[in-house]
């Protein structure tokens, strides 16, 4: 994502994921939101495997999995909660908290 866009408001233009701003990829996974979703603060998670839901507050918890093998559940979930207070700054900003 280039300047002057903060990286939590990156997409991908032309794709799927223009209303799913993406907060951050690490490795395989990409952690992004939907635009038009629920007001209780979560974090969408993608992966070739599979995705995953976490809710953020008040701490990091899988909300749904969907073809995740159980080692990958965690090493989402490890990162959810390494950068939890990132992903919580990137939701107020893209949802005007």
């Amino acid at each position: 994502c280039e300047q002057p866009f903060p990286p939590w408001l990156c997409w991908e233009a032309g794709s799927d994921t223009e209303l799913s701003p993406t907060v951050f990829k690490e490795g395989e996974f990409r952690f992004f939101f939907f635009s038009r979703e629920e007001s209780r603060p979560h974090v969408h998670v993608s992966h070739p495997d599979g995705e995953a839901k976490f809710w953020l507050s008040p701490s990091v918890e899988l909300a749904r999995n969907i073809g995740l093998s159980s080692s990958r559940v965690k090493e989402a979930e490890r990162l959810a909660t390494t950068r939890q207070q990132e992903i919580i700054d990137a939701w107020n900003n893209h949802f005007g908290r």
